[in-house]
């Protein structure tokens, strides 16, 4: 398949940049940065995102949803990376969203998915439990207790977790941590007895939560997918966060440059423009050249997982890796040639360089995929 989008997609993503432009800027993030938002992103704003039928993009038609793929949803977190826009599209939209769509219950997708696509459910995954991605080093607890199952354990870096309805935990049910077999996915009320939520603000502005959960109690029927084999959804999961966190990526990448670029068409040194200097140009032309070698692979990645083609694993891992690698380079070369300035609160580079940071460490950074893509290439 041809590494372009169609007419829809493209629309899609024009519409995406339109709206976040004019309404989730990054002068927004600053904002509840400095007022210290108690949410961490605009209701209003998300409000306006869900009505736009983001929220339901990942959705089947079925339960009211777009049903658009993750090419068309990759459009939108590619432009959400342009403009640093904060909101719950990612751990709820992307992650929650396709956790239902790949383990739910016919019962749990009529439950939630509706819910999902008309804002009025939030949604968080909970899988880590240390400060690397590990997801088969589980030791959070789900002892089965008079036909329910009793949590008992922490989670760590829950992206959005402090604001979700609804936790998907991966607990254990058999083996010991670092077993593949026994670990188990289940939905569980943020509000539940039991369930205590420390929300933890990020280098980039975002939030994060450490979860502890103390007898916590659950029903049967909170189990996500099968149980004893959560850790295959798991994985399914993380590919599919990498390969949109990876567009969001792409998307600070271009911004970067494009801001960049500007600088250097305008800044003068001993009154010549820093843009006319031969040595400033070929890394920006590196830069450039990096960045289209990136986009092939999101749109590769993002469409095996429309595909369901058997190299998902291997695809997603290569666009994290790579694109992260990208990121870094764009962000550093960023700040670079916007001099002393590039590094003051006044200018936003700094914002574009956290954020890229950030977005690596989540389900494993650069290095952790290029092993991984070793690994699964036999190596």
């Amino acid at each position: 398949m041809a590494l372009v989008l169609n007419e829809e997609q493209q629309m899609l993503k024009e519409s995406a940049r339109g709206f976040l432009q004019e309404y989730a800027p990054l002068a927004q993030l600053r904002s509840l940065r400095d007022e210290r938002d108690a949410r961490g992103y605009s209701a209003k704003t998300w409000t306006q995102m869900v009505e736009l039928g983001w929220a339901g993009v990942l959705v089947p038609e079925a339960y009211g949803g777009l049903e658009f793929g993750h090419l068309g949803m990759g459009q939108i977190m590619e432009e959400a990376g342009r403009t640093l826009s904060a909101s719950p599209l990612f751990a709820t939209a992307v992650l929650g969203v396709s956790a239902l769509v790949l383990g739910g219950s016919d019962e749990q997708k009529q439950k939630y998915l509706p819910a999902l696509v008309e804002g009025s459910l939030t949604l968080a995954l909970a899988v880590d439990e240390g400060p690397i991605h590990k997801p088969a080093q589980v030791a959070l607890s789900a002892n089965n207790n008079d036909g329910d199952f009793e949590l008992n354990g922490e989670k760590h870096f829950v992206a959005d977790g402090h604001i979700a309805d609804q936790l998907i935990v991966s607990a254990r049910t058999a083996g010991a941590p670092g077993d593949n077999e026994g670990v188990s996915l289940f939905m569980v009320d943020r509000t539940a007895p039991g369930v205590e939520v420390e929300r933890i603000i990020m280098a980039d502005s975002r939030n994060s939560a450490r979860i502890k959960f103390n007898k916590v109690r659950v029903s049967e029927a909170a189990l996500l997918g099968q149980r004893d084999q959560g850790l295959t959804l798991v994985e399914k999961l993380t590919d599919i966060g990498n390969a949109h966190l990876a567009a969001e990526l792409l998307g600070i990448a271009q911004e970067v440059l494009e801001r960049t670029v500007q600088y250097m068409k305008e800044r003068k040194q001993f009154g010549v423009l820093i843009g006319s200097y031969q040595g400033l140009q070929h890394r920006a032309a590196h830069l450039f050249s990096e960045i289209e070698l990136a986009k092939s692979v999101v749109i590769k990645t993002l469409q095996a997982l429309d595909e369901n083609t058997d190299d998902i694993s291997l695809l997603a891992s290569m666009a994290k890796a790579k694109v992260s690698e990208v990121a870094a380079l764009a962000t550093n070369e960023a700040v670079q040639l916007h001099g002393g300035i590039g590094m003051t609160d006044e200018y936003d580079m700094g914002f574009y360089m956290k954020r890229a940071r950030v977005a690596e460490q989540i389900f494993g950074d650069q290095r952790f995929h290029q092993r991984r893509f070793a690994a699964l290439s036999g190596y």
